[in-house]
């Protein structure tokens, strides 16, 4: 599984995950111990919710890596939707896989943002981003500020 994990995380950049792991992880937060998200869904570590029981506890080297294969494998499934996504600068794509690893990657993939991506027009993909603060249908302040901060982030690497 080592093996697997590094040959994917080659195929995206070293920029890319230097950035992107701390974003995500510092908008997620570090549970060590299973628990009921804002929706009811079993969560632990960096937000993830695959597999995850009652009970489930990881240690932080564990949630560390299995973030890092998490945004990995986003970004990845991410750039099946999205092709031009490898290609953009790496605030665009620290930016879309931060709210895809949120969203998830069939919500991503359906969405405004992921269209205007694909017809090339990234500034309006960026601006999509502050949609998408909902959880349950209600506005999350939390959510708010983490679209913000995507938004600024993939719109700073535009215009760079």
């Amino acid at each position: 599984m080592r093996r697997a994990t590094a040959t994917a995380t080659a195929a995206v950049s070293a920029a890319f995950l230097a950035a992107a792991v701390p974003f995500i992880g510092g908008w997620e937060g570090l549970r060590t111990k299973a628990y009921q998200d804002i929706v009811g869904v079993w969560t632990v570590c960096y937000g993830e919710t695959r597999g995850v029981r009652p009970g489930d506890t990881y240690t932080r080297a564990e949630c560390d890596a299995m973030l890092e294969r998490e945004v990995v494998a986003f970004h990845r499934d991410l750039a099946r939707c999205m092709p031009s996504l490898p290609s953009q600068p790496v605030g665009v794509q620290v930016a879309v896989t931060s709210w895809g690893y949120n969203v998830g990657v069939g919500a991503a993939c359906r969405s405004t943002l992921a269209n205007h991506l694909n017809a090339g027009n990234v500034q309006a993909a960026c601006n999509q981003l502050p949609r998408w603060n909902r959880a349950g249908g209600q506005v999350v302040r939390g959510l708010t500020n983490r679209r913000v901060q995507e938004r600024e982030l993939c719109l700073a690497a535009v215009r760079a």
